[in-house]
């Protein structure tokens, strides 16, 4: 007898979201959601990663400074390399790709530097999502600490969208670990992975159009034999 296929129609749903309605987000639906995303697997049962939920005051300032470092130019050396360097062309048409979907979606130009620059900025305030986390690695960990810690994102990213509510993760974060850290009275021993926006969607938002392709399956799965 077959089970019904619950996980399909979740997976194809599942979007980044960067719209979000001020709706609050109640403590016990994150912790519930927090507690499934700890179900995801990990070598050794070892369940690296610390989510840490910055809310009020904390949380305006450090987007405030975030913002300012931004405007500034400022950058710092992240924690971890995230893209290859140099870009393989390959992999460069799919983020030229990506932004095109963003950026088209909001009726931004590839040549209007100001709007992509308004629409960027808005990573650093984590979109306005009711909820804002910063996701640490503690120092030490080895490649396979931050593979268990996508699971986790990804679990995390499926429950919060199987009880109605949307997420972001954000990636733009990491490059200020050392000013996140201060501010969070963090020691060097916790490296910044990236921050995560959480909230229930707002469905007039045009950014919350933005569709993204996947690449074809013989580009990812071989068979050999």
């Amino acid at each position: 007898m077959n089970s019904p296929d619950l996980f399909s129609p979740l997976a194809q749903a599942r979007r980044s979201v960067r719209g979000y309605l001020s709706t609050p987000v109640s403590d016990d639906l994150l912790h519930d959601v927090m507690r499934l995303a700890r179900l995801a697997p990990s070598g050794a049962n070892l369940q690296p990663g610390v989510f840490i939920a910055v809310q009020g005051s904390v949380r305006a300032q450090l987007c405030a400074e975030l913002v300012a470092s931004w405007r500034a130019g400022e950058q710092e050396k992240e924690d971890y390399d995230y893209f290859p360097n140099p870009m393989p062309m390959t992999l460069r048409r799919r983020q030229v790709a990506a932004a095109q979907a963003l950026y088209g979606a909001l009726g931004v130009a590839r040549d209007d530097r100001t709007g992509r620059d308004v629409q960027f900025e808005k990573n650093f305030r984590f979109f306005d999502a009711p909820v804002a986390l910063i996701v640490t690695m503690p120092h030490g960990f080895g490649s396979g600490g931050y593979m268990d810690l996508g699971m986790t994102l990804y679990g995390l990213m499926l429950a919060a969208h199987a009880k109605g509510l949307s997420t972001c993760a954000i990636g733009a974060l990491a490059s200020y670990p050392g000013l996140i850290r201060k501010h969070l009275a963090l020691d060097d021993s916790s490296h910044i992975v990236c921050g995560l926006a959480l909230g229930y969607a707002d469905p007039e938002a045009p950014v919350n159009q933005t569709q993204t392709t996947r690449c074809d399956l013989d580009e990812y799965f071989k068979v050999m034999g």
